[in-house]
């Protein structure tokens, strides 16, 4: 039976995705002090009792394990965050973990995920980091790029994983497109107990109090319900960008003034010329859902409405757009919302997981190679071979 542990599990969706794979626990979590609050929310789902280890506390672990995985923050590299470039100081996170676990664990597989843009031209020095990190220490490198949605997701969000195989073979690890329900069914599938603490809502308001849903229910639809919306919609949406392909802000502001809203109103209005000017503005506001949605991050949690009835999600609901347990309990849910975004849904993290066990056991064909790509969206791979550079591989 294999062996495992986890460095940087944060809320812990891969570690999930692990022990379902493998049937067991880690042998140990290693992380650092700057994500322990994140950590803490897998440590408790373990009711404490996989044995916690903080390197820079002078506490760390060096027990050889075939496997250990990682989601180190990918807000170095990450589309949503202006500040991403690959100098970011978040990188080091990845540079730094990798050294670790390589050179003192020496697992027959280091493994992560990170965003896209590791598969980038954004993305190139970083990997060419890891490929030194990796060759320093024996190992091989590869990328496994594809979308939440080809993993049984309602979800359209690209993921990138990056593994670390020990010798000089880079197995493949094949494609996956599994079926998925609409994401309103998924949320409707999900039994809301009074006896769940996760029950409470992520956001106590209603979302038809929203001026902007309000405007779009009352005045473009007529006077119409939440749910009559929700079907009548063809795809997720977001009540700024409905009333957008209907009217423009300075109508709106108008009505906003009439309601009474007239902080809203002056927003209105500097949305309007903004957008006049060939700008952009911020749309982060409630979210019918339909069909399926982009990515579970930031605003979400507490924008996405449910399908039928006039409110928001419930922290249970949330939790299981991201496919974690039933009896997953977050600590301090109202204040730490963020933790559930800060992850890799456990079904998209399942499929490499499965890869490396039947890898280990000997399933899988391998590459001779030092660097291998593999695109599950498109169903290509392409490897370093003969004279092969690494930027012909980043798009």
């Amino acid at each position: 039976m294999a062996t495992w542990a986890s460095i940087v599990p944060l809320i812990g969706g891969e570690t999930i995705a692990m022990e379902n794979v493998f049937g067991k626990r880690p042998e140990y979590i290693l992380s650092y002090s700057a994500f322990a609050s994140n950590d803490s929310q897998i440590l408790n789902h373990y009711n404490n009792e996989v044995p916690y280890h903080v390197i820079d506390e002078g506490n760390g672990k060096t027990d050889y394990v075939d496997i250990v995985n990682t989601v180190c923050p990918c807000a170095g590299l990450s589309s949503l965050s202006p500040q991403a470039n690959s100098n970011s100081a978040m990188n080091n996170w990845m540079y730094e973990s990798a050294e670790y676990v390589l050179g003192k664990v020496k697992p027959k597989v280091f493994w992560g995920e990170n965003a896209p843009r590791l598969a980038s031209k954004m993305g190139e020095p970083v990997v060419k980091r890891l490929r030194k990190i990796a060759e320093d220490h024996g190992y091989v490198f590869s990328i496994y790029k594809t979308k939440s949605i080809l993993h049984g997701l309602s979800q359209v969000r690209d993921r990138t994983f990056y593994f670390f195989w020990k010798g000089d073979l880079v197995p493949l690890l094949g494609y996956v497109s599994e079926p998925h329900i609409t994401i309103e069914d998924h949320i409707r599938s999900i039994e809301r107990r009074e006896d769940d603490p996760m029950n409470v809502l992520t956001n106590d308001k209603k979302p038809s109090d929203n001026p902007y849903y309000r405007y779009v229910l009352e005045v473009i639809e007529g006077g119409i319900t939440h749910s009559e919306f929700q079907d009548k919609i063809e795809k997720t949406t977001n009540p700024m960008g409905y009333i957008e392909d209907h009217t423009n802000y300075k109508v709106v502001a108008e009505w906003m003034r009439e309601q009474g809203y007239d902080n809203v109103a002056k927003k209105c209005d500097r949305q309007y010329h903004k957008l006049k000017a060939g700008g952009n503005i911020m749309r982060k506001t409630t979210e019918i859902p339909k069909g399926k949605i982009g990515a579970f991050v930031g605003h979400m949690p507490t924008c996405l409405t449910h399908p039928d009835e006039d409110r928001y999600l419930t922290v249970r609901e949330a939790m299981s757009i991201m496919k974690l347990p039933t009896d997953f309990q977050l600590i301090n849910p109202k204040a730490n919302l963020n933790h559930i975004c800060q992850n890799v849904p456990v079904t998209t993290a399942e499929h490499p997981a499965r890869m490396i066990k039947k890898w280990l056991e000997g399933n899988l064909d391998s590459i001779e190679t030092k660097f291998l790509v593999e695109d599950n969206k498109k169903r290509t791979y392409d490897y370093e071979n003969k004279g092969l550079q690494l930027d012909e591989f980043m798009i």
